[in-house]
């Protein structure tokens, strides 16, 4: 990888890996609802501008049913519980629920077109990977809200299915393109909650993370995604999910004063293990699994 490639990974690293902090300090003061819609708006307004200037939104027109699907499953829908779960779930542990996300895509992908076969490193990697899931929520959820870890479980179907549609429906089309109209489409969808709902007044905290939200993890977040893809390819860019869980809970621990489980220091290595494996290299078809990215 080149220094170029380099740099660009390890800021997507931490600006991926910051949302689960940001969302868990402003939800103490805004609505879910609310925080999507002020997260989506700016991001909207930076990308969207960009993307027509570089005529990344002309060739969707042809295809807006699968964006609008794609919009909800992966934005629309998912980004709403993820705040939801924060107001009940530490940001470790909606951090480290997220990378359980490659696992059940290499599930989904088996029984698509996309049809990746699963060989014994794919299947032990499943395995240890459900394992690892099953220890954090069981050896973590003591004190956590049951409500909290059924919406991150949505969550995870909803971006695991996201990367699946641009895979089959939407891989033909710039990225750039989709992901601007798509944050427009949800912050459209939101705006009617979101400006009835505004609170009276924010702590300058709330104010700083949902501005790092709207402008760094979303609008600056995607625009060096693509760029990395650009570097250095789209399956090296998918390790970018293996670490944002790990910058999740160093960010909480540090600053949230948030606790590592014995679930956490058990689970979160068999599932980033597991992830590895069941996405890995297929040996009869050595190709890869389509990623999904953690974009919190």
């Amino acid at each position: 990888m080149s220094r170029r490639g380099w740099i660009f990974f390890a800021a997507l690293c931490v600006i991926w890996g910051l949302p689960y902090l940001m969302i868990r300090i402003a939800v103490r003061e805004v609505d879910p609802a609310t925080l999507v819609f002020l997260r989506t708006l700016p991001a909207a307004m930076l990308i969207i501008p960009w993307a027509a200037a570089t005529g990344k939104i002309t060739p969707l027109r042809g295809a807006m049913g699968w964006v609008a699907l794609y919009t909800v499953v992966e934005f629309g829908v998912p980004w709403f519980l993820m705040s939801s779960a924060e107001q009940h779930l530490t940001s470790s542990m909606t951090a480290l629920l997220v990378a359980s996300v490659p696992i059940l895509a290499a599930v989904l992908y088996r029984f698509t077109h996309v049809h990746e076969p699963f060989g014994p490193r794919r299947s032990a990697g499943l395995v240890m990977g459900a394992l690892g899931v099953a220890a954090l929520v069981g050896l973590s959820a003591s004190g956590s809200s049951w409500l909290g870890i059924a919406e991150m479980a949505v969550v995870v179907v909803g971006y695991a299915l996201g990367p699946l549609i641009i895979a089959t429906k939407l891989a033909h089309l710039p990225g750039s393109g989709v992901i601007g109209v798509s944050i427009s489409l949800v912050a459209l969808a939101y705006l009617p909650f979101g400006v009835t709902h505004l609170p009276s007044q924010l702590s300058v905290s709330s104010v700083a993370a949902i501005a790092t939200l709207a402008v760094v993890c979303t609008a600056a977040g995607f625009l060096i995604f693509f760029a990395l893809i650009v570097e250095v390819g789209p399956a090296r860019t998918t390790v970018v999910t293996y670490v944002n869980p790990a910058v999740a809970v160093l960010l909480g621990v540090s600053f949230l004063g948030e606790s590592l489980t014995k679930g956490m220091l058990i689970g979160f290595p068999m599932i980033i293990a597991g992830s590895i494996l069941a996405t890995g290299p297929s040996a009869e078809r050595g190709a890869e699994t389509p990623g999904s990215i953690d974009h919190g």
